[in-house]
């Protein structure tokens, strides 16, 4: 046992969001016999991943959620740790606003450095700007630099940064046969939640401002007006939950609209889908369209995401403008609906965790020099 690497990850929360599921594909498909991976949350709250984690052999630790105001005592929280923990020798970050910080903390006690961007934008407002200013030195300080996509390399690092040596584009890659169309289990699931002769518009996400849920009801009621067999499924939770059931009764949707909550059944809610909608304002790499495309889904996504997530011929892209536009594509939809096998198109467009676990592995040895 002595001789396992053990990797820190740093994240704000191991919930069910993007990046972490990401890391938990990876943390399930590596040598856990030569490599654990452990996480540094900034939550003492338990989170959704957090017994699948300690299930694996992985460690949780924590330290303060970062505010400004506590500049000083969050510095201080990460001296204190590696001081306790002299056994981490690579620390891979995965949260931007404060890596500035860690990093350079982790520096000074001798450990490798990963700083890994998973988006394009920090919002809007007073946090944005200062997100951006905290941010800009990682280029800078972190020994290697990750992203999820050319675009989100680009937007945390600078193009100049994204053409040295050190940096490196980690696929968001998923367990491709998991996702795999499956009739079986798509009828299981419409009889589950009663959707057997629903046409079904799907979407997996946090209720957060990035995902434009407000204009995501808007489309579903664009469609609903053409088409009152149609039932928009979301799956998710986030503080903007309430306000978007509100204007699902507000509009008199309640019966059509299918809140689920937090799910671990993702794999298996894509396969009762029909169609799935996705008009976020900004992203990295979202994994949940590389799921629905592994699914065999046609995917319908605002033109703000990166085209590299388009490894099939299932995505297209729609501006965020006009509801009518992504209603007419929608509805074009339900009137054949067709499901086929992606596994070769995702696996060549090297999404497979198989193949990038192993590169990860291998990567981290390389790192460590051992």
């Amino acid at each position: 046992m002595a001789n396992i690497m053990r990797i820190l990850h740093v994240l704000g929360g191991m919930g069910r969001g993007g990046a972490e599921t990401m890391v938990m594909n990876l943390y399930r498909n590596i040598d856990r016999t030569k490599i654990q991976f452990d996480f540094i949350v900034h939550t003492e709250k338990k989170c959704d991943y957090d017994d699948e984690i300690k299930s694996l052999g992985g460690k949780i630790h924590r330290v303060p959620r970062y505010t400004g105001k506590n500049h000083f005592q969050y510095r201080k929280a990460w001296h204190n740790f590696f001081i306790k923990h002299p056994e981490y020798k690579l620390i891979h970050g995965h949260v931007r606003s404060t890596a500035s910080i860690y990093i350079k903390v982790a520096k000074k006690y001798g450990l490798n450095t990963i700083a890994h961007s998973h988006n394009t934008s920090s919002g809007n407002g007073f946090s944005a700007v200062a997100k951006n200013i905290l941010q800009y030195p990682i280029r800078y300080n972190a020994d290697y630099l990750f992203s999820c996509s050319e675009f989100a390399g680009e937007w945390l690092f600078g193009k100049r940064a994204c053409k040295k040596d050190n940096y490196f584009i980690l696929n968001n890659a998923i367990d491709i046969k998991k996702f795999s169309y499956d009739k079986d289990i798509r009828l299981k699931k419409k009889k589950e939640f009663q959707l057997q002769n629903k046409f079904v518009i799907g979407h997996v996400g946090r209720f957060h401002t990035q995902k434009n849920h407000e204009f995501l009801i808007d489309i579903f009621k664009a469609v609903y007006v053409k088409n009152d067999n149609a039932v928009l499924m979301l799956v998710g939770d986030g503080e903007l939950r309430h306000s978007i059931e509100k204007k699902v009764n507000d509009l008199g949707l309640n019966d059509s609209v299918v809140f689920t909550g937090v799910r671990s059944d993702i794999p298996d809610l894509l396969q009762l889908m029909d169609v799935f909608v996705f008009p976020s304002l900004h992203e990295g790499l979202p994994v949940t369209l590389v799921e629905a495309q592994a699914a065999g889904l046609p995917c319908l996504i605002s033109d703000c995401i990166t085209n590299e997530v388009r490894v099939t011929d299932l995505v297209t892209y729609l501006p965020i403008d006009l509801d009518e536009r992504w209603a007419e594509e929608i509805v074009r939809y339900s009137e054949n609906v067709q499901r086929k096998d992606t596994y070769q198109e995702v696996d060549k467009a090297q999404y497979n965790i198989e193949t990038t676990s192993k590169w990860l592995q291998e990567f981290y040895f390389k790192a460590n020099k051992v």
